[in-house]
């Protein structure tokens, strides 16, 4: 299973930003799909998780500015992110609960994809 994600780049403060990250490969299906975030000389942090359902869970930071939607039937999941602050910069990973057709769930991490929010 392999995860691509793209979308990062360089915005102002106050811009936005629309990441997507797919999932190709061996796949019998998805459970939970999300967005972590590691900026410079800190720890990875959640940013956003959606479940199959479409229940979804977001950090506290976050304060509404960001939605995170996934499409099933493309193994795709986005992260809209608005109101953009300086602080939002880091390195953006997806993160895909992958089930296998005999039981259990493997994660996967995407590559990641910068985003850097300054003036």
């Amino acid at each position: 299973v392999q995860l691509q994600a793209s979308g990062g780049g360089l915005v102002q403060p106050g811009g936005s930003l629309k990441l997507s990250c797919a999932a190709s490969g061996s796949i019998f299906s998805i459970n939970d799909m999300g967005w972590y975030r590691q900026a410079p000389g800190k720890e990875r942090e959640l940013v956003a998780t959606v479940t199959s359902y479409g229940r979804t869970n977001y950090a506290d930071f976050v304060e509404g500015r960001f939605i995170i939607s996934r499409n099933n039937a493309k193994n795709t999941v986005f992260l809209q992110m608005t109101s953009l602050k300086p602080e939002d910069t880091a390195v953006y990973y997806c993160n895909v609960g992958v089930v296998r057709a005999l039981g259990g769930v493997i994660r996967y991490w995407g590559q990641g994809t910068q985003v850097t929010v300054s003036s």
